[in-house]
């Protein structure tokens, strides 16, 4: 594991960690070990798959902006909270990932192809952080939708 994430950081390669909020502590580590390492903390590490959105898991999330080089893809929120579009309850966990993290280290994913389950479609995803967050600016939504995966990923 040392290898890959020193690696990581030598070559500028982002390790994009499909984690469960439990992780998040050795992700934290690791990111101490490593701090040169890109790390992209896929689906809100998967902050209330099981219903309600924990507190100290939030925390444990937000903590990892400590890191400068740590993005979020801000994405399968038809796996999260209420797992209902419009997907608005998921509102207060962007905004407080938005406050910890700033937009430019946030992504939108499509989570192809899961996003097309039934009740589910990229219109109602791709709107919640277009249309739907009232607290996000027009360049916070030009990071979220582009500019953080380009800069993350393209650079």
């Amino acid at each position: 594991m040392g290898t890959m994430w020193k690696t990581g950081a030598e070559q500028n390669l982002a390790m994009c960690g499909l984690i469960n909020p439990e992780a998040l502590p050795l992700i934290d580590k690791m990111c101490e070990r490593y701090p040169d390492t890109p790390v992209v903390i896929d689906h809100f590490a998967r902050l209330g798959m099981a219903g309600a959105i924990k507190e100290k898991e939030l925390h444990d999330l937000c903590r990892l902006a400590r890191h400068e080089n740590v993005y979020v893809k801000t994405s399968a929120f038809y796996a999260l909270g209420e797992k209902k579009a419009p997907y608005l309850d998921l509102a207060p966990m962007i905004r407080r990932v938005r406050e910890a993290f700033g937009a430019s280290r946030l992504m939108w994913a499509s989570d192809c192809p899961f996003q097309v389950d039934p009740g589910h479609n990229y219109h109602d995803s791709i709107a919640l952080i277009r249309d739907r967050l009232d607290f996000l600016t027009s360049d916070d939504k030009a990071w979220m939708l582009r500019g953080t995966a380009e800069k993350v990923f393209f650079s």
